[in-house]
């Protein structure tokens, strides 16, 4: 079996939000239809950039019930279903699977410290909840664990296991994902100021935070890339990452979401308590993606 079911250009897409903790659906339509327009070849929802382990289980549902409906085909929907607790992350995975999702992918498990065991079956257990392919998402700044060669190697072994979102800088640790299996893994990129390195390192794709904001400068990237015009792809990777400087800076998750505001997606504010700018800061924020010629140039 073909373990390389994505590649591309992935964006994280964020979940428009209303204080209730409800979906913003026109919203959230609108962007799908601009991403998909601009190349874009498939969305990743509720990750840490689209607020899933902090939105309510029946909200994580309707966005994914929406996402289906709205790709309708047209591109892939990998649906991140951790949760704290496993009996919820299976619920999600198996509605994930009813309603017609690509796949499913989860962080590995967090808040205790699990050893490799406990890590293969909560994969297991996800697996055996649904019917389509699942991804493990490699992000030890936010779970705190590590995912070494030895440890997602095993992890293939699990049916309907494909391969991993890796965000992190280490690529030479990627390069030796990438080779487990025959080099029969999905690996997609995760860290966008890196894309091209991830790329370059035998990477499928890329699934970004701030793909939601430039999907035209990612897609072109990877576009160059794939075609040999290493150039042009580090042309624009050096160019989105002057954005992604000021994301840095000043939040990316409240900086995504307010760039999104700023030209016409009405996609709210980030989940309390999480950041979201005083209207001094929304001042500053803007004001240096002006000085980069945001509208003119990344969109």
């Amino acid at each position: 079996m073909n373990n390389i079911k994505f590649t591309g250009i992935i964006p994280a897409i964020v979940s428009p939000l209303n204080e209730d903790g409800t979906i913003k659906e026109k919203e959230l339509r609108k962007l799908v239809r601009w991403h998909l327009s601009e190349g874009c070849t498939g969305f990743y929802i509720c990750g840490a950039n689209g607020e899933g382990v902090v939105m309510k289980p029946e909200s994580r549902k309707h966005l994914a019930e929406i996402m289906v409906d709205e790709v309708k085909g047209k591109g892939y929907i990998i649906d991140h279903v951790c949760a704290v607790d496993l009996r919820t992350a299976m619920d999600l995975a198996r509605h994930a699977s009813d309603i017609g999702v690509d796949a499913v992918a989860s962080l590995p498990p967090f808040f205790y410290h699990y050893g490799d065991e406990q890590i293969y079956q909560y994969y297991k257990a996800i697996s055996d909840s649904c019917d389509v392919p699942v991804m493990m998402y490699a992000a030890s700044y936010i779970s705190g664990t590590n995912m070494p060669p030895k440890t997602v190697e095993k992890m293939m072994g699990i049916e309907r296991m494909i391969g991993l979102k890796w965000t992190s800088s280490n690529y030479f640790e990627m390069r030796r994902l990438k080779e487990l299996n025959n080099g029969n893994i999905n690996v997609l990129n995760g860290s966008d100021e890196t894309l091209i390195c991830g790329l370059v390192m035998g990477a499928d794709g890329g699934i970004g935070a701030t793909y939601n904001i430039m999907p035209k400068m990612f897609v072109k990237l990877y576009n160059a890339f794939v075609s040999g015009n290493i150039k042009e792809a580090q042309e624009i990777q050096y160019k989105v990452n002057k954005v992604i400087d000021v994301l840095l800076r000043w939040g990316v998750g409240c900086g995504v979401k307010d760039t999104l505001e700023m030209i016409g997606y009405e996609v709210g504010k980030c989940t309390y308590p999480l950041k979201r700018f005083t209207d001094e800061e929304q001042k500053l924020f803007r004001a240096e993606l002006k000085a980069l010629n945001f509208e003119q140039e990344y969109l």
